[in-house]
């Protein structure tokens, strides 16, 4: 019988414990997570948990039955400290051994740190677990004042939680515009503009020079620019950085992550990676990404692979965000030497095309997921496209699907 070891409670190793058993029913499967509760969804943390509208709980990545469910033994509480590959066993910090056959890492990433703003410094928040969002959640009850540093996704759906509950909100954001990494500045415009719509204060080539607690309690921080912002809390979102300690000093191959090739095997052949630890091979080369797509799709190639299937990881990455009345969706993969074609929707909506060498490679939408659909399978499928028929709202893109 193989035994299948899965480290990293997040969508990447649950779904990984999930197909590896599928894959192999009489293999025993072992999922270890860090947590003290049944995987669940991270993207609600952000949004719906600060409103209040749902609880981690109510969305667990294996369903209902949860993990045990699909006949997968679930340890908690489980740190992995060292990977002992010659005895092909994990060790934990009680002292325990787990043996394996095959084994999956999915550690996740971790976020990346302000000095003047370290984690554990009251009033200071990083948004990463259940435990996070609900310490976050009761802290926006209890202010009037929140500094989100960072104007990437996580910052701004915080800011869009707490503006929406009445929370003044100041985001600091060290790029020319918000969203710089992820989007075009027309998509970012349109961003911008609703927040500016619900009162948050955007500062857009900001950086922050200084933080200090004030006799009240609350935080002073200065910018570069020399002003001073006052907040009852301070949200820290400014990326995250993968989680590779574990598989480095284990002495496999690392490159800002774990390198695994389009299988998800490292370095040791009996070890397979996968979500936001691992950089793979994209189109263009060694690629690392974190969204919730990305780490479901290839977590469950990697454990179908841990349980002697030989699948290719071959997804077509895509992301979404929430805030306010808008859903924020891309799809694809950006390159050079694009083209760049608009089509209008009307109101909020709003699509953005990128074409190479005739075929669709990336887009990017806003309200506009029954498109983003279409879109998505027409870069699967590598469907010719002519950019004046994208650019015309009057020919369907589900159409062009059948040419």
């Amino acid at each position: 019988m193989r035994t299948i070891l899965v480290i990293g409670g997040g969508p990447a190793g649950t779904l990984a414990a999930i197909a590896a058993k599928k894959q192999d029913p009489a293999a025993a499967v072992t999922l270890l997570t860090l947590e003290p509760c049944e995987p669940y969804e991270k993207p609600p943390l952000s949004k719906a948990v600060l409103l209040g509208d749902v609880m981690p709980g109510d969305a667990l990545i294996a369903g209902p039955g949860g993990v045990a469910g699909h006949d997968v033994v679930l340890q908690t509480l489980s740190r992995c400290t060292a990977i002992d590959r010659f005895d092909r066993a994990v060790v934990l910090d009680d002292g325990r051994r787990l043996h394996y056959d095959a084994l999956v890492i999915a550690t996740g990433s971790t976020p990346r740190q302000i000095p003047q703003l370290p984690i554990g410094m009251p009033r200071v928040h990083y948004l990463r677990t259940d435990t996070d969002a609900r310490a976050l959640q009761s802290a926006l009850r209890r202010s009037r004042n929140l500094l989100v540093v960072g104007g990437g996704l996580i910052g701004l759906e915080v800011a869009a939680s707490a503006a929406q509950l009445g929370v003044k909100v100041t985001v600091l954001e060290l790029a020319p515009r918000i969203l710089a990494r992820v989007c075009d500045e027309q998509t970012g415009a349109v961003v911008h503009a609703a927040h500016s719509r619900y009162g948050v204060d955007i500062r857009v080539g900001t950086t922050l020079a200084a933080a200090a607690p004030q006799a009240d309690g609350r935080i002073a921080a200065q910018t570069g620019a020399g002003d001073q912002v006052i907040a009852d809390l301070v949200v820290v979102g400014i990326g995250s950085k993968p989680d590779a300690a574990l598989a480095a000093a284990a002495g496999l191959a690392t490159d800002d992550g774990i390198v695994v090739d389009a299988q998800c095997r490292t370095s040791d052949p009996a070890i397979f990676a996968a979500g936001d630890a691992v950089r793979f091979p994209g189109p263009h080369g060694l690629v690392r990404m974190e969204n919730w797509r990305h780490a479901q799709d290839q977590g469950a190639v990697a454990g179908r692979n841990a349980a002697g299937a030989s699948d290719t990881y071959a997804t077509v990455p895509s992301f979404w965000s929430e805030q306010y009345d808008l859903y924020i969706q891309g799809v694809g993969w950006p390159v050079q030497g694009i083209t760049r074609v608009h089509r209008p929707l009307g109101g909020d909506g709003l699509l953005v095309f990128e074409i190479s060498d005739g075929r669709l490679t990336h887009a990017m939408g806003i309200n506009a997921r029954r498109d983003l659909a279409s879109v998505r399978r027409l870069i699967e499928r590598r469907v010719p496209i002519e950019p004046a028929a994208l650019a015309d709202p009057a020919q369907p893109l589900a159409a062009m699907l059948k040419r």
